[in-house]
């Protein structure tokens, strides 16, 4: 009689950037938690052009566990096209994601399963009841989600983690998706998968510091309202008539001022008006436009979202 947890095979995806100080503790608390889940697990790591020696930690670790399959990108692309990287060579039949600085439990990795399965969803992600990071780290997420959230037609729960399950159908689905500029979380939303939601605690880094940056979370931000709206369209749509409809009333006030007043510069009318409606609509329109202009001419060269350097296969897979 089998004495795991799950009969189908599980694949862990865990990027990873500059995280040398952690990965042996991270491996120490995760090899454990899969071997009681089930008999074939995968734990995939995904170097992201690491610029310390997680990469030769990464290979010692997988001297000692013939689980361990290492995807090594060519530079840095990114974490979510890490996890993209990640998805794309796991192959088994639930698929987790977490962050590799432990703040994501490996312990917890059974919670989400069982909620999936127990709601009978495809997905199922942890969201945080309490976040161990820095008040402005904390400001910046809210308002990255209340932002993205009325702009975007994507509707989420507050407070989602990285640190989720989901069956293979999620996996295939994302793999067929060829759009290259909307990261793979949110297109995991995008799909409309039904999904649980399991409370968990974060805790504080194990080591290091985050790599996400007020920039990073700004061009996730940008990444997110252009790829899956057209809010700015909207917006710039509305001020340009605004904008319009003020230069015609002031155009109308300096015309009156210059035939019954005759206290106006010759000229100086014709001009006020030509520069407020050119530089107040026009200018507004082409940076807008820019935007979604340039996220069609990305997706247009058809550039990957990663490249990969080489790949250590596990010694599981390879007898």
């Amino acid at each position: 009689m089998s004495t795991f947890r799950y009969p189908f095979s599980l694949s862990v995806v865990i990027p990873v950037y500059n995280d040398e100080e952690v990965l042996p503790e991270l491996h120490r608390r995760l090899q454990p938690v899969l071997c009681e889940l089930t008999a074939d697990y995968e734990i995939v790591f995904v170097d992201d052009g690491s610029k310390d020696h997680s990469f030769r930690v990464l290979r010692d670790l997988q001297k000692s566990d013939p689980a361990i399959r290492i995807i090594r990108l060519a530079r840095n692309f990114g974490q979510a096209n890490s996890i993209a990287a990640g998805l794309d060579f796991a192959e088994h039949d639930v698929t987790v994601i977490m962050d590799s600085d432990l703040q994501d439990r490996p312990e917890d990795i059974h919670k989400l399963i069982d909620a999936m399965l127990g709601k009978d969803v495809s997905i199922a992600v942890a969201r945080w009841a309490t976040r161990k990071d820095s008040m402005l780290k904390l400001a910046m997420s809210r308002l990255f989600y209340v932002v993205t959230d009325r702009i975007t037609n994507l509707r989420r729960e507050p407070r989602l983690g990285v640190f989720r399950a989901m069956k293979r159908e999620v996996v295939d689905e994302l793999k067929a998706i060829p759009e290259k500029t909307a990261s793979t979380l949110s297109l995991m939303h995008w799909l409309g998968f039904e999904y649980a939601i399991v409370d968990l605690e974060r805790d504080a880094r194990y080591a290091g510091t985050s790599g996400y940056t007020l920039s990073k979370m700004l061009r996730l931000s940008f990444d997110l309202i252009f790829s899956y709206s057209l809010f700015p369209i909207r917006v710039a749509s509305v001020l340009g008539v605004i904008l319009s409809a003020g230069s015609i009333l002031l155009a109308i006030y300096y015309v009156i001022q210059r035939l019954f007043l005759r206290n106006v510069m010759p000229g100086w009318t014709s001009l006020v008006v030509i520069v407020l409606f050119l530089f107040g609509v026009n200018f507004l329109f082409f940076g807008i436009m820019g935007e979604y202009i340039g996220r069609i001419f990305m997706e247009a060269k058809k550039r990957p979202k990663y490249v990969v350097g080489k790949v250590y296969e596990n010694a599981k897979r390879d007898s």
